[in-house]
């Protein structure tokens, strides 16, 4: 299974507690998965229970440091300004994403966090990999509420 697919899996999962469906992958140089999930913000009643901020702090602490050098930060939806920075902060090497996010993404759009002056360690950034398939089961979610 690919990253983005174990990303997809725990989204679909997330989606199926009520969560947003966003689901996440930390991968080591090697390919090798060191955590994965899906949001958990209403379960945790916690705004910064997003499934990025879960797995780099899972795989930082199953590597045993605060830093995630050569790792890959998998996710399904564009990250926002906070899983930005985060990803950021612990190091990673390089964040893929599929959908984008237009109105809250801080990558490709909003706050753009990588292209700011303030920002000390800017990743290598893929974004649009399974991109329908992302976004189609966001609109799922979505539609399925209103």
């Amino acid at each position: 299974m690919t990253p983005i697919e174990i990303a997809l899996e725990e989204a679909a999962a997330a989606a199926a507690r009520g969560e947003v469906p966003v689901g996440a992958v930390v991968t080591d140089e090697q390919g090798q998965v060191l955590a994965r999930a899906g949001n958990e913000v209403e379960a945790r009643h916690d705004a910064a229970a997003h499934a990025e901020m879960l797995v780099l702090r899972e795989a930082a602490a199953r590597l045993g440091s605060p830093r995630l050098t050569g790792c890959t930060l998998t996710v399904t939806l564009e990250p926002c300004p906070m899983c930005a920075q985060a990803a950021s902060f612990f190091r990673v090497r390089r964040i893929v994403f599929g959908a984008y996010d237009p109105k809250g993404g801080g990558v490709d759009h909003g706050a753009r966090i990588f292209a700011a002056s303030s920002c000390h360690h800017v990743p290598e950034v893929v974004g649009g990999v399974r991109e329908q398939d992302c976004a189609a089961l966001l609109r799922h979610f979505f539609a399925g509420r209103r």
